[in-house]
This record gives structure tokens, C-alpha cells and sequence, in this order.
């Protein structure tokens, strides 16, 4: 009898196990609680104010090439793990999110749906065939804006590239980009050499992305229709321009800030000084910034090499470039660059009592010293610059920031004016959160720091050796979506390394290469062979093949055929073992690990309803 009770038990255990998990499948799809570490597959508040700000309904193509990636693990899993975060945003976005899943399979409508949306088909692996891995979206007045592929490299910003995906199909018009300086961005005539100069590489690129309006220091606002500010070395603002400023910040607009000590680019300004050409920028001390203007930061170790005058070879300390371990890897601003050319950074640092928070971009290396501004500026040998870095005050010094948070405006009313009466109404003395991001040079905007000049068939061709124009189009980029996408950061990755199924790759791939250095040998003898019966031509030029070299080719093609499907084969090998450890992890967690629990707890029960039995037995025995 005992026996067929604790039978049924388990029974019942098993049959309440499986309604459990029928009834979370089919009713509570809906509901996640997300256990990771960083929270991977849940959403950020900033990306919740991205939905909740939707006014017309968003359809999501997520294209995956589900057949052709037979045998990419790694590759798939991240899908499952995109996938998985696409439908996260469709359940949160209350109906106005449609999500489609599609599998671009070769020649089919879907692939040239997906070539028609410009995706990226990555070859992979050694057959060749094309991978879809990308997102496109639309939107109700048929506005398109994708994300050609998915590159797991980036995963720590994949809920960053949805969310402004996201948000560009709800804000569909174009930002209104207002440049304030009053250097010569344009290019025109040069006053010293009398030449046509071409306008500023980074202009040119920051162009063909926004609507952009130019202003001077001559101005009296910035434009109503800003929704992003560059102020590029600013110099003699006047009260009024600098009180628009203080204002637009104060209403949360977004700022892009390059402020400079000494700004080396500008040869018409530094003719006959001897003084730093620094940048004059007072409302940063006002909003609880210091920018250190009256200094220049020394790095001996990030130095770049000059040619002086006499034709040797120097490292100049004031010069430097910024490597990937200078960049801040968690923001999405910096994360992907590799390396910022600048000269004569600031040092930048909260004012003492500010409420704001500083997040660096860039920074020097530990060996960086502070050195007086008109000191540098009038030093003109590297070797004596080299000599200010002795000394027991290195430190590492952040040179570009990202400042966030409560500030107060620097004015207490609007400036004696025809219109200060309107504009006292319209004051805001305080902001919750500034958005503004500073650059403490502005020399890393100049051609001569990052691209390279060459003459292709009387053409001037651009070419970059370093990543300054693309912070500078990130930093633009970041600025120009909403707050709630600002305040969206880099997320963890959801992939945890195990030794096991690592060491299974090492010798999965040992033997994958072995076949396929063995089959693409064979595949290039074919082919070599096939080019030799194709390329056989008569006098007059016509392709002419007898019959035993039609055979031969057909031959050839069904060969090449069958090397390629070994090889697809070969790929899918590779990854067998790893997927059957997957198999067994999952049968251990979903199966074997309740079953063993329910064991467990079964025999606790026995043995303490034993104990009881006893001591009843006892207590009347007595």
C-alpha cells in the first residue's frame, strides 16, 4: 500500500510539473523575470521611454538565415539571444511593435526583400553562402531604417542599436544640427597662401548626416529648431549669445562641446603671439565644470613621433595619441575606437561642490603631468617639453568627459535687451539633468591629425588613419536621440565561457581543418581544371568543346558540387559535439535537476513521517 501511495505521488508531482509549464508556455508568455547577472534580456528605463513614446504603429523584420547557418552554434545563439530582446520590445510596447521573423533563404522573395533593405549577406565559412543577421523597420508613412548585421562583437550595445532604431522610426524628422564657431569649417581661398583649401573633413561627414546651420561668436541666439549644439573653440561670446546657450542647456537641449588651451591649427591666430591660444568658455565653471584652460596635459608615454626642423625624428609629449586603452570600452561613444590623434588636451574635472556626474571618454596614461598653458605655448622644443615630465605629480588625466545631471544657470535673468522682459518670463534657472559632452581640444578636429591626402586622377581622396572623425560623429549621433536613448548604456554580454566546451572547439577545429585544408586542395585542382576546359577556344575566339570535354566539364561541375556539400557538412561536424554537450546541459536542468529535487524531497518526507510514526508509537507505548 505504501508503495502504491508514494507511486501516485510521484505521479501526480510529474503530471502537476507538466501543467506547470503548459500553463507558464500558453498564459504567462508575457511575464519574464529575468535572473542574469546584468539583466541581458530585460530593458532599461531609457528604453522603456523609447516605447512608451511611440505615436504610430513600428513593424520589425528581424532577418536570420536560420537553413544556412546549420552548425554555427555560437552564431545562432546570439540569434536566439536577439531574437529574444526583439520580442521583449513587442511585448512591452503595448501593440504598437509587430515583430517578423523571417529566414531569407537563397533565391527566395525574402532574400531580395531583405537586398532590398540594403542588409549585409556576410559569407561565412567556407562554402560561401550568404548570412542574413540584420533588422529592418517601418513605419507608418513607409520611413526605413535597419541595422545591416548584427556583429556579436558589439553585443554590449545591441539594446542601444534597437532603441535607436526604434526611436528614429518614432522621431522620423531630421535633426537640426547648429555648428557655432568661428573657425573656417568650409575650406575657400587661404589667406596666406592664396590657394582653394577644401572644407574640414569632419564637416564634410557631419554634412551629409544632418541639417546643418553655421553661426560666429557674432551671433545673438542659436536657432529655435536646435536640437543639437557643437560649439566648437569658442572666443569672445557675446553676453546674449552665451545667455541662449546657458538656456538651451538649462531646457536639456544637447551640447557638444571642443574647448581648447592652446589651439595649434589655426595658423592666422598664431602668427606673432606668444600667448596660448586658449578657448574662453566661462559658463563650464558656472554649471560646476572645471576645464583647466590655463593648462596643457604632457603624456610621455602617449607621445607621438614629429619631424623637427633640422629633419630628426622626435616624440612630442603635447602631441598625443589616444590608443584603445585610453577610450572608455562601456560607452557607446567610444567603445569601437581604436585610436584619437589630439594636441594640447585640458584636463577636465567637476568644480569643487558640483551636483554633476563625470563619465570619461578619454584619458591620458599614468604618466601625464599638468604644465602651465602659455609655458608650452611659448616652448617650441619637444626635448624641453620632455624635461616638464620629471617629476612626482603623474597622474592619469581625463581629457574628455561626458557630463550628466543637476546644474545651475549661470544667469539669474535674461540680459539687458528689447526682448529681456519676454525672455525673463521664459528663464529656467535650473536643469535635472545636463546633456553635454566635452572635448578638451579642439585641434583633433583638423585633417592634418587623422586622415591622410592623396591625388587619384586629379580627385583628392581622403583616407583615415585614426578614429577622431568617427567620435566625433558617435558623440553627435548619441546627442541627437532622445534623453531616455542617452541615458541608455552598454549592457553585459550574455555568454559565459566553459572550459569544457571550449576545449571541444580546440579539437573540433583541429580536426575541421585537417578536412578542409583536404577538400579545398581538391576543390582549387578542380576548378584549375575546370578553367582550362572553359578557357578552350578556337582562332576566331568561340568556345568549342568536343564531347569527351563536355563530359569532362560536367564531371568537373558535379565534383565541385560534392566538395562543397562535404564541406557544409565538415562546418556542421564542427559544432556536433558542442551541441550535444548543449543537449545534455539542457536534459541535466530541465529534466534530471526537478527529478533528483523531487527525490529529494520525497525521501525528507518518508523519513520524517517515519520519525513521527515512532515517536507516536513511543508516546502511547508509554
Amino acid at each position: 500500500m505504501q508503495k502504491l501511495i508514494a507511486f501516485l505521488t510521484l505521479l501526480l508531482l510529474a503530471v502537476l510539473c507538466l501543467g506547470l509549464v503548459v500553463i507558464n508556455n500558453e498564459m504567462l508568455g508575457d511575464y519574464r523575470i529575468d535572473l542574469t547577472e546584468d539583466k541581458v534580456y530585460s530593458l532599461s528605463e531609457g528604453s522603456q521611454r523609447v516605447l512608451n513614446d511611440i505615436d504610430e504603429p513600428i513593424v520589425l523584420n528581424f532577418y536570420f538565415s536560420d537553413t544556412a547557418s546549420k552548425g554555427m552554434t555560437s552564431l545562432r545563439n546570439y540569434a536566439n539571444r536577439v531574437q529574444s530582446l526583439l520580442e521583449e520590445y513587442e511585448s512591452r510596447a503595448n501593440g504598437k511593435i509587430t515583430l517578423n521573423v523571417i529566414d531569407p533563404e537563397p533565391f527566395s522573395e525574402a532574400e531580395d526583400r531583405a537586398n532590398q533593405f540594403g542588409l549585409t549577406g556576410a559569407t561565412l565559412g567556407p562554402v560561401g553562402d550568404a548570412i542574413y543577421f540584420g533588422l529592418a523597420g517601418t513605419n507608418a508613412v513607409d520611413n526605413q531604417f535597419t541595422i545591416n548585421f548584427f556583429d556579436p562583437q558589439k553585443e554590449r550595445f545591441l539594446e542601444y542599436d534597437i532603441s535607436k532604431l526604434i526611436y528614429q522610426l518614432s522621431e522620423p524628422e531630421p535633426v537640426q544640427l547648429t555648428l557655432l564657431t568661428d573657425l573656417n569649417l568650409m575650406g575657400g581661398q587661404n589667406p596666406m597662401s592664396g590657394q582653394m583649401t577644401p572644407a574640414m573633413t569632419f564637416y564634410s561627414q557631419l554634412s551629409q548626416l544632418y541639417d546643418i546651420t553655421t553661426i560666429g561668436s557674432d551671433a545673438s541666439q542659436i536657432p529655435e529648431s536646435t536640437d543639437v549644439l557643437v560649439v566648437i573653440h569658442p572666443q569672445n561670446l557675446s553676453e546674449a549669445l552665451q545667455y541662449s546657450i546657458d538656456q538651451f542647456a538649462m531646457r536639456q537641449g544637447r551640447i557638444l562641446l571642443f574647448v581648447d588651451p592652446h589651439y595649434e591649427s589655426d595658423a592666422m591666430a598664431m602668427m606673432g603671439s606668444l600667448e596660448a591660444n586658449k578657448s574662453d568658455f566661462g559658463l563650464l565653471e558656472s554649471w560646476g565644470i572645471d576645464a583647466g584652460l590655463d593648462s596643457v596635459v604632457l603624456d610621455g608615454r602617449l607621445g607621438l613621433d614629429i619631424r623637427t626642423p633640422e629633419g630628426a625624428v622626435t616624440r612630442h609629449p603635447g602631441i598625443i595619441g589616444l590608443t584603445g586603452e585610453q577610450l572608455n570600452r562601456e560607452d557607446v561613444i567610444t567603445a569601437n575606437l581604436e585610436l584619437v590623434n589630439g594636441s594640447s588636451f585640458a584636463p577636465l574635472t567637476l568644480a569643487e561642490g558640483s551636483n554633476l556626474t563625470l563619465t570619461p571618454l578619454a584619458y591620458s596614461s599614468a604618466d601625464a603631468v599638468i604644465v602651465d598653458g602659455t609655458e608650452y605655448a611659448m616652448t617650441q622644443d619637444p626635448q624641453a617639453l620632455q624635461r616638464m615630465l620629471d617629476g612626482p605629480d603623474s597622474q592619469r588625466i581625463t581629457l574628455a568627459a561626458r557630463f550628466s545631471g543637476p546644474a545651475t544657470s549661470a544667469f539669474t535673468q535674461a540680459p539687458a535687451t528689447e526682448s529681456a522682459s519676454e525672455l525673463n518670463m521664459a528663464h529656467v534657472s535650473r536643469t535635472a539633468k545636463l546633456n553635454l559632452i566635452v572635448f578638451s581640444d579642439a585641434d583633433l578636429l583638423a585633417d592634418r591629425f587623422w586622415v591622410q591626402q592623396a591625388n587619384f586622377f586629379g580627385e583628392t581622396i581622403y583616407t583615415p588613419f585614426a578614429n577622431n572623425g568617427d567620435a566625433i560623429i558617435n558623440a553627435s549621433e548619441n546627442l541627437a536621440g532622445s534623453d531616455a536613448l542617452i541615458s541608455i548604456r552598454g549592457r553585459g554580454t550574455y555568454a559565459r565561457p566553459f572550459e569544457q566546451v571550449q576545449a571541444l572547439q580546440v579539437a573540433a577545429e583541429a580536426r575541421f581543418r585537417e578536412q578542409e585544408e583536404r577538400l579545398q586542395n581538391q576543390l582549387q585542382q578542380t576548378e584549375e581544371q575546370l578553367a582550362q576546359l572553359q578557357n578552350v577556344q578556337t582562332e576566331s575566339g568561340a568556345l568549342t568543346l568536343t564531347p569527351e570535354q563536355q563530359a569532362a566539364l560536367d564531371t568537373f561541375i558535379a565534383q565541385r558540387n560534392e566538395i562543397r556539400r562535404e564541406l557544409r557538412e565538415v562546418r556542421y561536424q564542427l559544432e556536433r559535439d558542442i551541441d550535444q554537450l548543449g543537449n545534455y546541459l539542457k536534459l541535466l536542468n530541465i529534466a534530471i535537476s526537478p527529478l533528483l529535487l523531487v527525490t529529494v524531497l520525497w525521501g525528507l518526507a518518508r523519513l520524517l513521517r517515519r520519525r513521527a510514526g515512532k515517536k507516536t508509537l513511543e508516546a502511547i507505548g508509554s
